[in-house]
């Protein structure tokens, strides 16, 4: 993830770089004693009533913020302070000036405030820093300025819900950096609010309709909300527009590879419940004839030990043993069916409530986008490799594609009968013999681009199964 801010927080030093070595000295001696005579007048209250007096004070405080910091870091807010006591005693003529520093006609004030602002965030006054960026936005509601230097201030103070308020002024008011809307973006979706995050960077796209950064935002946002298909429209659209650009198509490709799996799982969901009531009861019945021949054997075997009690009452108590742990033996077998039989009922009954048709529909569904995106991921990964052929990731994930389709494969022979075996196995191992002789080069020239253990640990298992299949005499079927 790109840092964000960077370049602003940048803006932000430089915009507060002139440093206090280019002021004159004696100007700041001077404002020093203005400033005390304005203090001092605080104590006169005939003085103090006076509109004049405040107007006085708020251009002294707007000269030290402007000029001496060092007097007093929050000297623009006295002058603001002092500006609206004007305007309260004294609403027409001198209130009138007041008010265009107030409003920002006269911008002398909203500077200062920036200034002192930026001085309090170089000095990790971060608090104060916001502080002063507000009381500009007071100013001037319609800045840019202060609300990037707020929400950047706010966002270091862990102070989420105001940054998002501070950069939400700076877009609605025409703001345009990029990093702005990709870092708002990054507030909401840590709260999981997906769509707003996206919005945020489509904004952020209306203004800057190349920034790569924030294109490449959306898309990761739309997988982080689960969105796989829109995430793969906005990626397409990159690949498009920027069709040189390596790493968006192999992105696609590990996108579409990802939903080709997805899609594997959704399958066999689906035809596990397209078989799951005749099935499931067959496997119980041969469970069922199984508990049920216990039962035979143990009832036979209680007339015999009951036959011999009677010609052996000698053996009386060993053969009391022996009946009385075959019957509690033959109630388990017993317990047992019961119970098989409630299961097979249960199976049955679950298979006359599913609507076939409509599963052979969802099956045939899923296996055609199955079919595309298993199309698409192979085309995503060759072209990159046109372009790039050392490309490492496509050459692993080609070698994945195939070695995990010869698993598939390689399950369908383990789960034949011996009939369907003898009928077409070795045809299916040639498939699966072919499905991993197609992997083996692409984890080859992997290992060549980057020694990665995962590769070589696949061309190892690709390498021994081949062996296995030379030694078992099947011939490999390249599809």
């Amino acid at each position: 993830m790109k840092k964000m801010f960077f370049v602003s927080a940048l803006g932000l030093l430089s915009f507060s770089a002139y440093s206090q070595d280019a002021v004159n000295k004696a100007m700041v001696d001077q404002l020093r004693k203005d400033k005390e005579k304005s203090d001092k007048g605080l104590q006169d209250a005939k003085a103090s009533a006076k509109a004049s007096f405040w107007m006085d004070r708020a251009k002294t405080y707007s000269d030290i913020a402007a000029q001496g910091s060092e007097i007093d870091s929050s000297a623009a807010k006295t002058a603001y302070e002092a500006y609206k006591k004007v305007v309260e005693l004294e609403p027409t003529k001198k209130g009138k000036d007041a008010q265009k520093f107030l409003s920002g006609e006269d911008v002398t004030l909203f500077n200062a405030f920036v200034k002192q602002g930026a001085e309090k965030y170089q000095g990790k006054n971060l608090g104060g820093a916001l502080e002063m960026f507000q009381l500009a936005q007071e100013i001037n509601k319609k800045d840019t300025l202060a609300s990037l230097y707020g929400g950047i201030a706010a966002q270091q103070i862990d102070k989420k819900d105001e940054a998002k308020a501070q950069f939400e002024k700076y877009a609605e008011n025409g703001g345009k950096d990029p990093s702005v809307f990709y870092g708002l973006a990054q507030l909401y979706r840590a709260e999981n609010n997906f769509d707003k995050a996206v919005a945020t960077l489509n904004k952020g796209l209306e203004r800057s309709p190349n920034n790569k950064d924030l294109k490449s935002e959306v898309v990761n946002i739309l997988l982080a909300s689960g969105k796989e298909d829109q995430a793969i429209t906005e990626l397409t659209n990159l690949t498009k527009s920027d069709p040189t650009n390596v790493q968006n198509i192999v992105n696609l490709g590990i996108l579409y590879d990802n939903m080709n799996t997805k899609l594997g799982g959704k399958i066999k969901e689906v035809q596990g419940k397209l078989g799951s009531g005749t099935t499931k009861a067959g496997e119980l019945g041969k469970k069922l004839e199984a508990e049920k021949g216990k039962i035979e054997i143990y009832d036979g075997e209680t007339k015999r030990i009951s036959g011999l009690l009677k010609k052996a009452p000698k053996n009386a108590a060993d053969l009391k043993r022996q009946l009385t742990e075959t019957a509690a033996k033959k109630k388990e077998a017993t317990d047992a069916v019961a119970s098989i039989q409630a299961e097979i009922k249960a199976a049955e009954d679950a298979a006359k409530g599913n609507d076939n048709a409509a599963l052979e529909k969802e099956l045939a569904d899923l296996k055609a986008k199955k079919a595309t995106a298993n199309t698409e991921a192979i085309s995503a990964y060759k072209k990159v490799l046109e372009l790039d052929a050392a490309n490492y990731d496509a050459l692993y994930n080609l070698g994945v594609f195939y070695f995990n389709e010869a698993v598939e494969l390689k399950r369908e022979v383990d789960n034949m009968s011996m009939t369907d075996y003898q009928a077409r196995g070795k045809e299916v191992e040639g498939r699966v013999c072919g499905r991993f002789k197609k992997a083996k080069p692409f984890f080859e020239k992997a290992i060549q681009v980057k020694d990665e253990a995962d590769a070589k640990e696949n061309l190892a298992t690709v390498n021994n199964v081949l062996e296995q299949f030379s030694g078992k005499g099947v011939t490999c079927v390249e599809e």
